[in-house]
């Protein structure tokens, strides 16, 4: 089980989002940097114990509409091969000591384990207390079993979200900018074979729920 310390972090987690949202292209901010707040999320566990996994909603209030983007984040005690163009940047963990972030969708143990979570193979975790499940993430999966079996997919970014080849001609949808959908749970997607939905709060505290991943056939 994956530790939370409640510890400093220097910088923190939002003030590395805050130069590296623009450089998206599906960032939606005007020409100021983004103003984020921690919106919510969940995370995931490696069953190695090595690379922690969390899947945050940070909403930009810089513009008269707010904008919530989905940002799946890994943390390592050392960098990633081969992924220096996937690193949101470095911090001091007043426990860890120094961690690489990276951008989730490039890191195998996130996708392997969303795959995972998909199937129902695993849970989400709470962002904040240890040990809890995130008995609001909502998944699910009709198809045969998917693994990443050595597969190491490249995602690739638009103006829409991320997208990431996944097995079996699968395509992984990462929605990178979040839009409440009705339903309490959301229903799957049209036209998708999985999904992975969950609840967020806008800046005024008002409960929204979105769908975050898709799966669907290339």
């Amino acid at each position: 089980m994956a530790i939370i310390h409640h510890t400093t972090v220097k910088p923190t987690k939002l003030e590395l989002l805050t130069d590296w949202l623009p450089t998206r292209p599906w960032y939606r901010g005007g020409p100021d940097a983004p103003v984020l707040t921690k919106s919510g999320g969940f995370r995931l566990e490696d069953p190695a114990g090595e690379v922690g996994i969390e899947f945050m909603v940070a909403t930009d209030t810089s513009t008269p509409e707010p904008t919530a983007y989905l940002v799946p984040l890994t943390y390592r005690g050392a960098p990633l091969e081969e992924a220096e163009h996937a690193l949101v940047g470095t911090m001091d963990h007043g426990v860890l000591g120094r961690r690489w972030a990276y951008d989730g969708c490039h890191d195998p143990v996130l996708v392997g384990e969303l795959l995972s979570l998909l199937q129902g193979r695993t849970h989400a975790h709470a962002q904040s207390v240890d040990g809890a499940l995130d008995l609001e993430v909502v998944r699910s999966y009709t198809g045969a079993p998917l693994t990443l079996d050595g597969l190491t997919p490249e995602p690739s970014d638009d103006h829409e979200g991320t997208r990431l080849p996944a097995p079996h001609g699968t395509i992984l949808h990462i929605h990178r900018v979040l839009g409440p959908v009705p339903g309490n749970p959301p229903q799957r997607p049209e036209g998708a074979i999985g999904h992975v939905a969950r609840g967020w709060q806008d800046p005024q505290g008002t409960p929204l729920t979105a769908v975050f991943v898709t799966l669907r056939t290339a």
